[in-house]
């Protein structure tokens, strides 16, 4: 359930995964290798508190994966390198 604090809505983890489509172990794996920036709201517990802004940088790697993924599977891209696991464009 979101947090009201003042006249901003926060999102705890799972909640801020499951809005932007994403599993918490694929959050916590593009915070470890940096691909999104932690948040920088925390509850008194030290629990991440995210915003709707928060969330919208989530969907769009999520989005930009998705895409990466479909072009690849349909054979649309062509001189991608593979570079640990990451494919630069």
């Amino acid at each position: 359930m979101p947090t009201v604090i003042g006249e901003r809505t926060y999102y705890r983890t799972l909640e801020a995964c499951q809005i932007a489509g994403v599993s918490r172990s694929t959050f916590f794996r593009w915070l470890k290798t940096g691909i999104l920036e932690d948040v920088p709201h925390k509850d008194r517990r030290g629990w991440r508190l995210f915003t709707e802004s928060d969330i919208s940088k989530i969907k769009a790697e999520a989005n930009r994966v998705r895409w990466i993924t479909d072009e690849l599977v349909q054979g649309h891209l062509t001189g991608l390198s593979e570079n640990d696991g990451m494919y630069d464009l």
